[in-house]
């Protein structure tokens, strides 16, 4: 870092840690617009439902597969209708709140006990971090999605069951990210300090080894999300997913499959949907890789700062 980029640095300071977070983020604008479609993807799913659930249900057999961009039967026919008449831009919004959730149940429940046992089995040199790593293992050697599929066929399809299926399958990769960041972050002078000091066992992982490989979990964490949610529209489409009257994206397609013909908007929306979100993640997750490395978070700053127009929080 040259000494006038240190100056730039310094002439403007984000006001908190908001603001800092927000010039770091329009630095990078495929990243900023990326979070601005998922803010909007999130509101539909956290409000969807509550004020178009009666709406994306209500059947209309006169316009049924009503072509897009006519809006003579209202503003949320602009997408279309589907086969009995039902408009695709509320059941669109109405269907981000199933799809969502799944994604983030299972990237949660996965999350958190892969990020738990990879602990274990990279800090703890006792027998039990090898069985830890034998069950991951033993996890990996089935595909993810076929292992889903197998399950699925012969449990109820139901969102509890598709959300265990998918946490589990994705379970190995936290833990040998997890195991294989601690085994690294053992050795640092930090640690030893701390051994040194009389901290317990659980006090050197959560206090001083979690926070090193937080960034990391959290970047990969972003990245499965999307793979997930891809999962789950995988299964949906194949029909051992959420089943109707509930609404997800990858069952909006598999419904619309039989019109692809003379109405492909039927399956082209939800589809939109689910490259933009999985897009989206993607983009964010290569921004989150360098805001949460020190040593690259710079760049981002002094890009921002440069751009005075455009800085957020600035004084």
């Amino acid at each position: 870092m040259t000494m006038a980029d240190t100056q730039i640095l310094a002439e403007k300071k984000p006001s908190g840690p908001i603001g800092r977070w927000l010039t770091m983020l329009w630095a990078d604008k495929l990243a900023f617009f990326a979070a601005l479609f998922l803010l909007i993807v999130l509101l539909c799913a956290l409000f969807g439902p509550f004020l178009l659930e009666a709406i994306a249900t209500k059947q209309n057999l006169r316009g049924r597969n009503a072509p897009p961009f006519d809006i003579t039967r209202g503003m949320l026919y602009v997408l279309g209708a589907d086969a009995l008449g039902r408009p695709l831009l509320a059941r669109v919004i109405v269907a981000a709140q199933n799809t969502i959730l799944v994604a983030a149940a299972a990237v949660l429940a996965s999350s958190v006990v892969g990020t738990g046992l990879g602990l274990v089995a990279g800090y703890s040199r006792s027998s039990a971090a090898q069985w830890i790593m034998r069950l991951g293992d033993v996890i990996m050697s089935f595909p993810s999605l076929l292992l889903a599929v197998i399950v699925l066929y012969m449990l109820e399809p139901s969102v509890t069951n598709i959300v265990l299926v998918l946490a589990i399958t994705r379970i190995p990769i936290y833990l040998r990210t997890t195991r294989a960041e601690v085994l690294e972050v053992r050795e640092r002078m930090f640690v030893q300090a701390a051994k040194v000091m009389g901290a317990s066992y659980w006090r050197i992982v959560f206090h001083h080894i979690l926070p090193v490989i937080f960034p990391t979990l959290v970047t990969i964490a972003t990245l499965d999300f999307a793979f997930v949610m891809l999962a789950e529209s995988s299964l949906s489409f194949l029909g051992i997913g959420i089943q109707a009257p509930e609404i997800t994206w990858g069952l909006m397609v598999a419904q619309g499959r039989p019109y692809l013909t003379n109405a492909w908007w039927l399956s082209f929306w939800p589809g939109l949907a689910i490259i933009l979100t999985t897009l989206s993640l993607n983009l964010l997750s290569n921004w989150l890789r360098i805001a949460l490395d020190p040593t690259q978070r710079w760049r981002l700053e002094m890009r921002g700062r440069k751009n005075g127009r455009t800085s957020f929080g600035s004084a």
